[in-house]
């Protein structure tokens, strides 16, 4: 697979550097994207500011410290938090192409921890090249999967083929539960 690095493909950007805790939230408010490796990196919604334009939808967000190389796709404007970076392809791509980034770049996580952020190195750690893009994310719809994952989780109407117990069960019939090893016992070499 050829490689290339993440400022060939996007320009890296520092986000708009915004403290939360002086921000008024807002539930029908703009997504507030931290650091944070949940819920696709937003934390909040808050009030517009008139003076901060946010950031625009379509864009990549990449924790550069906290919770580091947590790496989304963000589908709406936003505003941003501190040691939070946003790429923005230099090229066409699709939103499936941008989620195989996000997963290129996650995958660099283990290089870095709270001690060693990805602020300098952001720019030139290596991803694939557009050509080395595997066929299937390609062909792939977010649309299509997003239907198929709901069919998978829809229930039948007649549920008596999945009778709920309320009974209470102990956890061993369910499960078989062994003591670990006690941090002390661990065998050095």
């Amino acid at each position: 697979m050829k490689t290339c690095k993440v400022s060939d493909l996007f320009w890296v950007n520092y986000g708009v550097n915004l403290e939360l805790n002086a921000l008024e939230q807002d539930k029908n408010g703009i997504n507030f994207v931290s650091r944070t490796s949940k819920n696709n990196g937003v934390s909040a919604k808050v009030k517009k500011i008139p003076t901060v334009d946010p950031l625009p939808a379509g864009t990549i967000t990449v924790a550069g410290g906290g919770s580091v190389m947590e790496t989304f796709l963000q589908m709406k404007p936003y505003y941003s938090g501190r040691d939070l970076y946003y790429l923005t392809p230099k090229v066409e791509m699709s939103n499936e192409v941008k989620l195989f980034y996000c997963h290129c770049l996650r995958s660099n996580k283990y290089k870095f921890s709270y001690g060693r952020q990805a602020n300098v190195t952001l720019p030139d750690l290596p991803i694939p090249t557009l050509e080395s893009i595997p066929e299937y994310v390609l062909h792939m719809s977010i649309k299509e999967y997003g239907k198929e994952l709901i069919k998978q989780t829809e229930f039948p109407v007649d549920n008596s083929e999945y009778p709920l117990s309320t009974k209470n069960v102990p956890l061993d019939n369910l499960f078989y539960i062994e003591n670990g090893i006690a941090s002390s016992q661990v065998i050095r070499s």
